[in-house]
């Protein structure tokens, strides 16, 4: 996710995010700016393409969309009292989003129903911490977290009220499983019914 922008201790808005220049890359998190200029890895890139790939092909004929960074995820607090001071704005790596009245010409309002993050040295802390914590409190259904180097894709998902219900609460997020090349190889979402993933598929493709 970057490094924080550091200047000074000012919290910043959506009103100051919106006037940095277009060819820079930032994130809000409560007021706290993450620089993203830095260009991801090779890595990162291909399983970035091939989980697009496969969840774009998944979703044909499907109300829901799937984007990729950067897209601006805008995360207010409900209801929303003055635009401009929003402090929480992130690019996940992969956003699905199944409503269609959160794609708003800024991006996304609201929380996608999945959003994938692909780790990477510099990021990692951030994505398992404060990322994981600011997608649970906003509501984000499933959240999966790609490792590269230790090839494995974990996926959380918000509680649900029951088996079956296709509900979800606003609660915490719990991991259903670990799943690891060739021991777990196939990754399966709740959200996505009936979207899986081949792990070994995936991280061999890094060559």
């Amino acid at each position: 996710m970057g490094l924080p922008k550091g200047k000074s201790d000012h919290k910043f808005t959506y009103k100051d995010y919106s006037s940095w220049p277009e060819d820079e890359r930032w994130e809000l998190i409560d007021g706290i700016a993450y620089d993203m200029c830095a260009a991801p890895s090779s890595w990162h890139q291909r399983i970035s393409f091939k989980l697009s790939t496969l969840i774009g092909i998944f979703l044909q004929n499907s109300p829901c969309e799937a984007f990729s960074a950067p897209l601006d995820v805008i995360l207010p607090t409900f209801p929303i009292i003055n635009e401009d001071e929003i402090d929480t704005i992130v690019q996940p790596d992969i956003s699905v989003i199944c409503a269609p009245s959160k794609i708003v010409e800024k991006g996304c309002l609201g929380a996608p129903d999945l959003i994938i993050e692909i780790l990477s040295p510099s990021t990692s802390k951030k994505d398992l911490n404060e990322k994981f914590q600011l997608y649970e409190k906003h509501g984000v259904k499933e959240y999966w977290v790609v490792d590269p180097g230790n090839k494995y894709i974990q996926i959380f998902h918000l509680q649900s009220e029951g088996k079956d219900s296709g509900k979800y609460d606003d609660g915490t997020l719990v991991p259903p499983a670990n799943w690891r090349k060739d021991k777990n190889t196939i990754a399966e979402s709740v959200v996505l019914e009936g979207f899986q993933v081949d792990i070994t598929e995936l991280f061999d493709s890094l060559g």
